[in-house]
């Protein structure tokens, strides 16, 4: 684990459970595409710089989840290296309760409140096209999170962030985080058709050809939609659909759980109220969703 791994003349990535873009902009200094889930992860990037006598310049996050940022105040405080994030990634990157918060949907319990979940706050600056290394392109990859964006190098390296996941990430834990639905097919859909040297995704095995990887979490996608709508033959509360949602795919239930798949199945009811496959109504002074 957090090996380096080389995938284009100033492309590398480093091996880890999140994985970390790193691209060479000349002899001695480099720039990191996320810095892992921690301070330990920090540590373990900064001996991959010093075994190479590089420099960390930048840090370019693609999104805000704790797993992409825990280690940028360390290397930010160590290196004094600048970071940059897309849109209001750069908001929660500089104010992390802002993730554990938008998932519970309100002030979150003390089991929210942890490095997986709210990093330690950095110092980010809003991600313009004119911060980024010569050769980089920003690639807008909305759906997973609010203003979500992957990289392609000089190189033609692709980093694509969470924008899909491993076969048997989905086949284990099925629900997968997903803050908007509808833009997050979208997103699949635009990389399905991408050709690139190497996609790198953070959750799955970097890949030539991302076609099959993409569309299979289009179907998980939609086999989920189908199942929410199936579930709701009847009037059902939020409560009710996600005991039965856990149920169904196995999942074990805890504060952590509650909050992501809660929030991801939200989003899916959002989705199929717009698309009218879903009904919401109050009654007794509770909201039921049903099937149209």
């Amino acid at each position: 684990m957090y090996e380096l791994i080389q995938v284009g003349q100033n492309s590398f990535y480093i091996n880890s459970p999140a994985k970390i873009g790193l691209v060479k902009l000349n002899d001695t200094d480099v720039c990191l595409i996320d810095s892992g889930n921690d301070k330990d992860a920090g540590k373990k990037i900064r001996k991959v710089l010093d075994a190479n006598v590089w420099t960390l310049k930048a840090i370019f996050n693609t999104h805000s989840n704790a797993d992409h940022i825990g280690g940028n105040k360390y290397l930010q405080d160590l290196t004094g290296c600048r970071i940059y994030a897309p849109g209001i990634e750069s908001d929660f990157t500089n104010h992390p309760v802002l993730e554990p918060s938008f998932l519970y949907g309100g002030y979150p319990v003390s089991e929210l409140r942890h490095k997986f979940l709210m990093a330690q706050p950095s110092v980010s600056e809003y991600l313009m096209e004119d911060v980024l290394p010569d050769g980089m392109e920003k690639i807008p990859l909305p759906g997973h999170f609010f203003d979500m964006v992957g990289f392609r190098t000089k190189d033609d390296v692709v980093y694509l962030a969470d924008c899909l996941s491993s076969k048997e990430t989905l086949s284990k834990y099925r629900i997968g985080f997903i803050y908007d639905i509808g833009a997050y097919l979208d997103t699949l859909e635009k990389v399905k058709s991408m050709k690139a040297k190497l996609f790198v995704p953070s959750h799955a095995e970097p890949v030539e050809d991302i076609t099959e990887l993409a569309q299979y979490n289009i179907d998980v996608v939609n086999e989920i939609a189908d199942k929410i709508v199936e579930l709701c033959a009847e009037p059902m509360c939020f409560e009710c659909l996600l005991q039965k949602l856990f149920s169904v795919y196995e999942l074990n239930m805890n504060f952590e759980q509650y909050a992501l798949v809660g929030s991801t199945v939200r989003s899916y009811l959002s989705w199929l109220k717009e698309n009218r496959r879903i009904n919401a109504f109050f009654e007794d002074n509770m909201l039921l969703w049903q099937s149209c």
